[in-house]
């Protein structure tokens, strides 16, 4: 059976098997179960892009989950070398079959604490890490990845009244280098709960960094952090999203029919939480199983289990999704569907999908092979209604499994490859540098590492580097070299050891100012090659031999002494 309507359709369709997509169509197949309608071939427009897409960080939805009763129990994803952070732990923590990784070698800075008043708490949950030093732009955990590859990050916070209060800080997350959300976790913890956000995310190095700011609402208190996962996702999974302009954050992700405890690891390869959502709507049970590696998404086969239908074949089903108001911004939708019913020649159920009264999909098929739908970028706002209306003459009501909505996140631009490198190098090899030299130097703008200046646009370049007096030991690493943009830099006044770096790719360095500290070596003569500099002051280090020829022939140098 064709389905009707395929050029008005603005979501795509996953039916079970798809082919590569071409000229920016999606050209997919079916491959029903035998008895079942013939195999067809639908070719589907691409959805509509609204103008603006970057909602204010603070309208980020948090997620709950139990403090006590938490689905750590069964989360995991070790198969696919995901890292499980427990904030503030002292050792490895084991939860059922998981281990729980000690903190200490993804942050530098911060203070880590056990939450003494919170019995009954899961282990991983009962310490975290807080962040009090307020000179700090932002406070950073720099954790392993592998280039080029999707990852779902996940933050939770339980705060247990860790700085004596009453209620919880609030504050910002980061994600590479992007303002993710704001964190405010009061609701949920009056109620007994964590909070979790959720984001992915592509590593375009061999690290992602995820932070934690103060805002104008942190007040008094510091931030902090319970736990941190890191997870790798396969190359499928939401696949239509352009991860090298944005980022999708979770917002909602249910499994419809469902009651109890969330569906995650090891049914979720990738430990995804599909929390349970019931709304009294009828339940119907799947006859029928569903490969998990026949979609995209790879949704775990638990969640077809069960779904919600109507009454009869003339009846629309209704569903209030996600149960929260949306702000305004652009969403990735993805709905999964299958036929309860045992295979067989009449095992499938054809409806149009809508979302808030606009056609999302018409004439879907939905057999016991399983469906999905998704919009890539999908304007929301407000309470959003999922409509499914069934066709004429159907025997049965349209059902529906499981949903998962995520927000569009634009990327904040990038810090140039280059630069990040050259400014790692530079805090690996300090000792005692500022706290906050950890994650992207130089953004989010306003959360660059102390004593860096970078210029704006779409690549970001640093362009003075100024630590005068900042008690910083250690020596001054050949990465600076790296730093091809900068113009100016002043480490005066530290406890510099080592000799001076080569630093000829730096044109454009004007001034150079590494007095009063403990080098040594001899003055590189390269310095007098570089064609900006202007000024050069070494002066009361414990240098060797004279200034080169190179620097003293120069006329329009300022050498000190």
């Amino acid at each position: 059976m064709q389905p009707s309507g395929a050029r008005k359709n603005r979501a795509k369709i996953h039916l079970h098997r798809c082919r590569q997509a071409r000229n920016n169509q999606s050209i997919i197949s079916t491959s029903p179960a035998r008895g079942e309608h013939e195999t067809q071939r639908i070719i589907l427009a691409s959805c509509r892009v609204p103008a603006s897409l970057h909602p204010p960080a603070a309208a980020m939805i948090p997620l709950s989950l139990l403090a006590v009763a938490l689905v750590f129990s069964i989360a995991g994803a070790d198969a696919l070398s995901a890292y499980q952070i427990s904030c503030g732990a002292r050792s490895e923590e084991v939860v059922g079959d998981v281990t729980w990784d000690p903190d200490g070698r993804f942050v530098s800075v911060g203070n880590a604490t056990d939450l003494h008043s919170s019995p009954g708490v899961l282990p991983v949950l009962s310490s975290l890490r807080y962040f009090p030093d307020i000179s700090a732009r932002k406070y950073c955990y720099v954790v392993p990845t592998e280039r080029k590859r999707k990852y779902l990050v996940r933050t939770t916070y339980f705060y247990g009244g860790f700085d004596g209060g009453t209620a919880p800080p609030v504050f910002e997350q980061i994600i590479e280098g992007t303002r993710w959300s704001e964190v405010d976790t009061a609701g949920d913890y009056a109620r007994g709960l964590a909070t979790y956000y959720e984001a992915v995310v592509l590593a375009t190095g061999k690290t992602v960094s995820v932070c934690l700011a103060r805002n104008a609402a942190t007040k008094s208190s510091s931030p902090f952090i319970s736990a941190l996962e890191v997870a790798p996702l396969e190359d499928s999974v939401y696949n239509s999203t352009d991860f090298g302009s944005y980022a999708l954050s979770t917002i909602a992700r249910h499994s419809f029919g469902h009651s109890g405890s969330a569906v995650s690891y090891p049914l979720d390869r990738f430990n995804r939480y599909w929390e349970a959502h019931n709304d009294g709507t009828r339940t119907v049970e799947s006859q029928a199983s569903v490969s998990p590696m026949a979609f995209w998404n790879k949704p775990p086969e638990d969640v077809f289990r069960r779904g919600v239908t109507t009454g009869g074949g003339d009846e629309s089903l209704e569903l209030r999704w996600p149960p929260v108001q949306l702000p305004a911004a652009t969403y990735y939708l993805a709905l999964y569907f299958q036929d309860n019913r045992a295979r067989g020649p009449l095992s499938w159920r054809v409806f149009d999908v809508a979302v808030n009264g606009e056609t999302f999909f018409s004439g879907l098929n939905v057999t016991t092979a399983g469906s999905m739908l998704y919009g890539a970028k999908w304007p929301l706002s407000g309470q959003t209604k999922i409509t499914l209306t069934p066709a004429p003459g159907s025997l049965v009501g349209p059902v529906i499994n499981a949903a998962e909505l995520m927000m569009v996140v634009p990327l904040g631009g990038r810090t140039h490859p280059r630069d990040v490198i050259g400014m790692q190098g530079l805090a690996r090899g300090f000792v005692n540098p500022p706290a906050d030299w950890a994650g992207d130097p130089c953004l989010p703008r306003r959360n660059t590492w102390t004593g860096v200046t970078c210029t704006q646009g779409s690549l970001t370049r640093v362009v003075a580097l100024n630590l005068t007096n900042f008690n910083v030991g250690g020596t001054i690493s050949d990465t600076i070299a790296n730093l091809t943009a900068i113009s100016s830099i002043w480490l005066v006044g530290n406890n510099l050891t080592g000799q001076i770096p080569d630093m000829r790719p730096l044109h454009h360095l004007v001034s150079l100012h590494l007095e009063n500290n403990r080098l040594t070596g001899p003055v590189p003569p390269s310095l007098g090659n570089l064609p900006r500099l202007q000024e050069l002051d070494v002066t009361n280090n414990a240098l060797q031999g004279t200034v080169p020829s190179s620097l003293k022939n120069r006329t329009n140098t300022v050498i000190l002494p």
